[in-house]
């Protein structure tokens, strides 16, 4: 996973990438020239007593020692480039791949793993990336390099070279075997803590209502002491890793001497090839080392872009049809034929056979109980989700082979849960329509019966707005997001039991502005309450996902059974009849 994720992220980048390889091959070929030197200047220099030779030699080395410094800062710059860029690509196409996401893959990986992946993950993979370009790419040109210069000076003492090297990777591959599984566990946990957070910040007033804090407190110290130990683990087993490699390090150095020594004495080898070999030991042994370090990171890095291309593989399951057809007008007219819906992993359907029209000019409402499918039909409409039998028909035309954006700009959406985004009103007005003029603002405030509390705000419509629409109450929140449909102007327009929060004056002035403004445009209320509907020209009553009956108040009070129910719970006697 994480070699796929890196394959696909660096085509951009091939040009970085080989000069970057060039610049590490030419400090590699550097540094394993220096020890060559070293052996001139004692066999050739200190032995003979040539100072001029000394001070030559030297000097070639400190140029090439600069050199050296000047490639590597080159080098990190563009790999760091490379990463950074590499990040960037990942990040936006995980954006992108959940802002394609229907309901159903948002619910599979919920909203704390896809931030958790979208920067945490992104981020170890991008840390990797930096240490691979800089570090692990020069590790193998080291090691060969040295293995080859170390065959060179002493071939006979390069054959402890064959019990160092896979000594090191034994270690560097047991420690691996046991740190894998671990990093994965440490993202999963990490996503448990996200969630937990996200929960006591978005519900802080649920908790403290119902002194919850003490519970919730000890929830996140659960989960915070859960990554804690997880992670202990880990570092524990990498504890082991550099105590195993400076033992093998330093054994292998009292080896060289050993031995060299012996062929010192002999005369079969000349002191500054040894100093030299043994120096080409420690560069090889300094590489698997680095490689070694480089290690600890690809196991979390391997977890994070299996998590990462977990989302990016994820197929959506609302595709855009791959020839879309267009409606000859668009007038907002609804059709649901024989309409069914059944959830994924579902014992039974939400919807069964459901039809009925939406016709411009005229206001529908659905009500019913809870659980009844009312939101059901709404993500059916907006194409949240695809019916599982049946059609649902946009202007005579299956919204299947209607593209997403064309459904979106004909419909005007205030949902159950009223969301504004951080900015000011004006900013979440204009995501209606961004060329609304102040006047249209204000039309629409003043008809969602919200221009009033906006006036009354020091800066009106410039008056800051906190994500989610904190900073303001449920009721004026609900009427902000009345007045962001507006502003849009679609063709159908759909208020999904937007009316809850506010009080029965607010809700009947607002409904009567609502009938003279959207007048020609066809209207879907979604709600519970009767009072909210009861001037429906069409009252559709749904019970357990199926149409059980449709009509004006009047008519389904005198003859449908469930609706009298619903009206006699909320209404009592005396008010039902009026």
């Amino acid at each position: 996973m994480l070699v796929r994720l890196l394959l696909g992220g660096l085509r951009p980048y091939r040009r970085d990438v080989t000069l970057v390889l060039a610049l590490l091959l030419g400090v590699a070929v550097s540094n394993l020239y220096l020890p060559n030197l070293t052996a001139d200047i004692i066999n050739n220099g200190v032995v003979k007593g040539d100072v001029g030779y000394i001070w030559r030699t030297g000097a070639a080395m400190l140029v090439i020692t600069l050199l050296v410094s000047v490639l590597q800062v080159i080098s990190v710059y563009f790999a760091a480039r490379v990463a950074m860029g590499m990040g960037r690509d990942w990040r936006a196409g995980i954006f992108e791949r959940v802002q394609s996401f229907s309901a159903q893959e948002m619910n599979h990986f919920g909203a704390a793993s896809l931030i958790t992946r979208n920067t945490n993950d992104v981020q170890q993979v991008q840390m990797f990336m930096v240490i691979a370009l800089t570090v692990l790419a020069s590790a193998p040109m080291m090691a060969v390099g040295g293995v080859i210069m170390a065959l060179y000076e002493n071939a006979q003492l390069s054959l402890l070279l064959l019990v160092v090297i896979p000594a090191m990777a034994g270690v560097i591959g047991g420690l691996l075997y046991f740190a894998v599984p671990l990093f994965r566990s440490v993202q999963a946990k990490i996503d448990r803590i996200n969630q937990v957070l996200r929960e006591q910040i978005t519900g802080v007033r649920v908790i403290r209502a119902f002194v919850r804090a003490r519970y919730e407190s000890e929830r996140f110290e659960t989960a915070n002491e859960d990554l804690t130990q997880t992670t202990l683990k880990v570092t524990r087993i990498f504890t082991l890793a550099m105590p195993s490699i400076m033992i093998i390090l330093n054994l292998s150095s009292v080896a060289v001497i050993w031995f060299g020594g012996h062929l010192v004495d002999s005369g079969s080898m000349p002191i500054g090839n040894l100093t030299a070999f043994l120096t080409y030991l420690m560069l090889i042994l300094m590489a698997v080392m680095m490689a070694s370090m480089m290690m600890i990171m690809v196991p979390r890095a391997s977890a994070c872009a299996e998590r990462i291309l977990e989302v990016v593989d994820s197929p959506p399951t609302i595709l855009e049809p791959a020839q879309p057809q267009h409606p000859a007008q668009r007038t907002g007219r609804v059709e649901f034929r024989g309409v069914g819906f059944q959830y994924p992993g579902a014992e039974r359907p939400v919807l069964h056979d459901l039809s009925f029209t939406l016709a411009p000019g005229r206001t529908t409402a659905i009500i019913g109980s809870t659980g009844s499918g009312k939101s059901t039909v709404v993500n059916l409409l907006a194409r949240f989700f695809d019916a599982t039998a049946g059609a649902v028909l946009l202007d005579s035309v299956d919204v299947r082979e209607q593209s997403l954006s064309s459904i979106w700009e004909s419909l005007g959406l205030v949902p159950q849960q009223a969301y504004l985004f951080a900015g000011s009103i004006r900013s979440n007005l204009l995501l209606g329509r961004a060329q609304a003029t102040e006047a249209e603002l204000w039309r629409a405030l003043e008809v969602a019966q919200a221009a009033d509390f906006v006036k009354a705000m020091p800066k009106g419509l410039d008056e800051p707005v906190a994500q989610g629409g904190t900073t303001v109450s449920g009721g004026q929140r609900q009427r902000l997001a009345i007045a962001r449909a507006l502003v849009k102007r679609p063709q159908l327009y759909v208020f999904d039991d937007c009316f809850s929060a506010l009080d029965a004056g607010t809700d009947a002035r607002l409904r009567g502005a609502l009938r003279r403004e959207v007048a020609d445009a066809t209207v879907l209320i979604v709600s519970q309450r009767v009072s909210t509907i009861r001037h429906a020209d069409c009252i559709l009553v749904l019970d357990e996902g199926t149409l059980v009956g449709s009509g004006t108040h009047d008519e389904l009070l005198a003859t449908n059974a469930t609706y009298q129910e619903i009206v006699d719970s909320q209404l009592r006697g005396a008010e039902a009849v009026a």
